[in-house]
């Protein structure tokens, strides 16, 4: 039988909930991700190689483990062919990563995320049929990309084409109706949210009036998402 250290708990299979989270590989990427499930309130199971990283997560995880994910029995042992939601963190070592999201998708887990640390890596995981695949670097560095320039706040892209873009609204744009200004029609985005100074997130509204100072959380297909705060 494998070996196993086991952190925070007696017994993993409690841990496989409908909305509990195994996290394999806890890395920087690994390890923020299990915390912000943890601070959702979300069970988390944490499995990592190496026991210092284990230990350095003991009482912040539901359940942590040091043990050898790439070994079916080691998985099985920790009630990972029960959990509905997977993420595979692995990042420093490929065929882990591969062994590992393969030994997932076999056992039919519902939902299994995994991290590509290349555009290769990213290629073999939509050939294994991983629908969720996550490359922190690239897409943080597209989002940081639209921010240096001054034109975005915050940029998140939905989909190849489509994209969130937080942003301040045009001077043009500015004492009007949004009924009046038909930023749908003749400039490709819908405004979603505004946010007055010192006033909360509230959804637009036909009559919402933009003003000096609004933050906006816009939508749209990228280009336009991306031009809409240099209109003038």
């Amino acid at each position: 039988m494998a070996k196993l250290r086991l952190f925070g708990g007696t017994d993993p299979s409690d841990v496989a909930s409908p909305d509990a989270v195994a996290v394999i590989g806890l890395g920087r990427f690994g390890a923020a991700l299990a915390q912000e499930l943890m601070a959702d309130g979300t069970d988390v199971l944490g499995i990592d190689r190496q026991e210092d990283v284990v230990q350095s997560l003991n009482g912040s995880l539901t359940h942590v483990v040091a043990g050898d994910a790439t070994k079916e029995e080691v998985l099985r042992q920790l009630s990972v062919d029960e959990f509905d939601h997977v993420v595979v963190a692995i990042s420093s070592n490929l065929e882990a990563s591969i062994l590992v999201t393969s030994l997932v998708l076999r056992f039919g887990v519902r939902e299994v995320w995994a991290k590509a640390t290349s555009d290769a890596h990213r290629a073999i995981l939509e050939q294994l049929g991983v629908k969720h695949i996550i490359f922190p670097e690239q897409d943080m560095g597209r989002r940081v990309a639209h921010m240096v320039r001054g034109n975005l706040q915050d940029y998140i892209l939905i989909d190849e084409d489509y994209a969130l873009a937080k942003t301040t609204p045009p001077k043009a744009l500015l004492g009007r109706p949004l009924k009046e200004l038909e930023i749908r029609r003749r400039h490709g985005v819908t405004v979603a949210l505004v946010k007055h100074a010192g006033e909360p997130w509230a959804p637009a509204a036909a009559d919402t009036v933009l003003q000096e100072g609004d933050l906006l959380l816009v939508s749209g297909a990228k280009k336009e998402a991306e031009g809409f705060r240099r209109l003038r």
